[in-house]
């Protein structure tokens, strides 16, 4: 089965990463669309208490965290270097950078009249409510520091400036994109397409490298109700974790995974397998039978119950 399904919402800047990666690779993949916070009742069943979004799932094998499903998607395509632990030390800091400190500043930045009216046109009344009230308890737990809203833009225009600098070539690190471009292109999208804000007016590099993204598009892709997502994990087996995966010392302890970050809700389960970027960990659901989900190391943490 090489068909991803991609469970995510419109307005989710990290799902946004994905879906452009898969426009890049020109792969045909499987809209799952989800609720933008919790609870998501059919999507719990498939990843526990992990609650980002996007979730990747082929068949009975579920994908935590874009660098998963980025690993993966550079699988599929046959384009290495959509995966993270593919580039060199400096894409690699540059692409931790972009999805990590600098991630919230062009959030905040968005907030503009442009996005409030695409938000309105997405969810209800309440479900805003209900969506700010999840992100503030969210912010205050996080480990991360989320700056104010003027430091946040400061940060924007530094970061503006030093993207326009890097680009000498097409992309970021030459004349192919890398998992780099696409980390930093899904905040300044969020901030750009959907904030509209006006800073990126004055970085005209930015905005053409933009523009060579977004003309990738999004891939080929057809809606699946999350029901049927659920039962394909049921009517399928996870497939066969390699050998050399099995032989870490902590396979099969019972064990609990959590992002380091924010959203921290740990995940539990039985350690199947154990890659060098990444933990394989074995749910059983009742009705959908054995589940095998993939995180990855960095920025998470492994506890063993």
């Amino acid at each position: 089965m090489s068909e991803l399904i991609l469970h995510h919402y419109a307005l989710s800047p990290f799902s946004q990463k994905i879906r452009s990666m898969l426009g890049y690779a020109e792969l045909t993949w499987q809209s799952a669309l989800t609720r933008e916070m919790p609870p998501r009742p059919h999507l719990a069943r498939l990843v526990g208490g992990y609650r980002r979004i996007p979730v990747a799932q082929r068949g009975a094998d579920i994908f935590c965290d874009s660098r998963t499903i980025a690993a993966e998607i550079a699988a599929l395509a046959g384009k290495p270097a959509l995966a993270l632990e593919n580039l060199d030390a400096e894409a690699t800091a540059w692409a931790a950078r972009a999805d990590g400190e600098l991630f919230f500043p062009c959030v905040l930045t968005a907030g503009t009249p442009a996005l409030r009216h695409k938000v309105r046109a997405q969810m209800s009344w309440l479900d805003i409510g209900r969506f700010m009230l999840d992100r503030l308890a969210m912010g205050r737990k996080a480990a991360v520091n989320v700056p104010g809203r003027r430091a946040a833009r400061t940060l924007v225009i530094e970061h503006l400036a030093a993207v326009e600098r890097q680009l000498q070539a097409d992309f970021l690190f030459g004349a192919e994109p890398n998992h780099a471009d696409f980390s930093t292109y899904h905040g300044l999208w969020f901030l750009h397409d959907l904030g509209e804000s006006p800073l990126l007016q004055e970085f005209p590099g930015v905005l053409e490298w933009m523009a060579r993204i977004r003309a990738f598009g999004d891939g080929a892709t057809t809606a699946v109700p999350v029901q049927n997502a659920l039962q394909l994990a049921a009517d399928t087996r996870p497939r066969a974790i390699p050998a050399p995966l099995q032989r870490d010392a902590g396979v099969g302890a019972r064990v609990s995974i959590a992002p380091q970050d924010y959203a921290q809700a740990p995940t539990e389960g039985v350690l199947v397998g154990v890659a060098p970027q990444c933990w394989i960990l074995a749910r059983e659901e009742p009705g959908l039978g054995t589940l095998h989900l993939h995180f990855p190391k960095q920025g998470y943490t492994l506890t063993q119950l």
